[in-house]
């Protein structure tokens, strides 16, 4: 296919490899991708701080960038959904309702697209660690994303993935929750860490560069050896 990739503005910003890693993977696959450069954020801060009419340019915007495309791949779970479920929200009842509902139909998470669109579990990677997987609470809740980074990961070479007892529990980032409220997201923030030292791993995994950035910075804010990485950064080795 010709894959469309959206890239984060966090991510282009402070984790290109996690994007990189997703070209390796499509590629490795046989998919073209494509990257518009002018993109740079899909709208969502404003929209989760409810300033509705201050995330319609940009949201409009980004759609537009997308609207010719195939299929659009994103690796965040969090900005798939603003595209996927809250811009027809967004622009409900508005000239650019139809749009909004074109691109979300052809946009899909990265290990969504991989699994359920295409039909591979496993992409040939090899990666000799321990690793836990968090589930971003967009990902999770808003798409119903729980099974395909799971189906990838087992059938990575020489990884061994142990569950966590606390997998689908906020990390306490929450994009702007983070900032308003500290010291309610650091104590969520360590309720998680705790759960991911308790497995023995080596790695934590996501979808979602956004909750491994709150996940690792309480991680070296308490000395612990535990390395965050994104789900493509882990199946783009071999």
């Amino acid at each position: 296919m010709r894959v469309t990739l959206m890239v984060p503005c966090f991510v282009n910003q402070f984790y290109p490899k996690a994007a990189m890693a997703m070209v390796t993977v499509l590629e490795r696959l046989g998919h073209t991708v494509l990257f518009p450069e002018e993109f740079t954020c899909c709208g969502q801060p404003p929209f989760n701080s409810g300033f509705w009419d201050e995330a319609r340019p940009v949201a409009c915007q980004a759609l537009e960038q997308f609207s010719d495309a195939e299929v659009i791949v994103g690796g965040s779970g969090s900005c798939v959904s603003m595209m996927r479920v809250f811009s027809p929200e967004l622009f409900k009842d508005r000239k650019e309702e139809q749009l909004a509902r074109n691109v979300a139909a052809k946009t899909f998470e990265f290990s969504e697209f991989l699994v359920t669109k295409c039909g591979v579990t496993d992409v040939g990677a090899r990666f000799p660690a321990t690793v836990t997987f968090h589930d971003g609470c967009h990902g999770l809740r808003e798409l119903g994303i729980k099974k395909p980074a799971r189906q990838l990961l087992n059938n990575v070479r020489d990884l061994t993935l142990v569950e966590m007892s606390e997998a689908e529990t906020c990390c306490g980032f929450g994009g702007t929750f983070a900032v308003k409220f500290p010291m309610i997201s650091t104590s969520m923030g360590e309720v998680k860490c705790a759960s991911i030292c308790a497995t023995g791993a080596d790695y934590v995994v996501s979808n979602d560069s956004s909750c491994l950035m709150q996940i690792q910075g309480v991680l070296d804010h308490q000395g612990k050896p535990v390395k965050s990485l994104h789900l493509a950064e882990v199946l783009a080795q071999k």
